[in-house]
């Protein structure tokens, strides 16, 4: 399976990451660089003329907008949550 092999290729700091997307309820601390570096090693990321980020996880593809500060907001969690179970990457 495709996701599991993904998952093979997670580093402990994307893991880590990964954990703490899926922490309930939010940690409310998830920063977007460490967020982004886990979308770029699980799937494909475009950053458009923009500053938009266009993902593609498995079948589904989602656009994220950079976050004004550090950290993610609790609405991207939730996309993520949903995109990231969808691929079969859950901690």
């Amino acid at each position: 399976m495709a996701s599991e092999s993904v998952g093979m290729e997670l580093s402990n700091r994307h893991r880590d990451t990964l954990e703490q997307i899926f922490e309930r309820p939010s940690s409310g601390n998830v920063e977007w660089q460490e967020v982004l570096a886990l979308l770029e090693a699980a799937g494909d990321v475009v950053e458009e003329p923009n500053g938009r980020y266009r993902v593609t996880l498995g079948a589904e593809t989602e656009v994220f907008d950079r976050p004004h500060g550090k950290d993610v907001d609790v609405q991207v969690l939730v996309d993520l949550r949903r995109m990231l179970r969808n691929a079969g990457l859950e901690p």
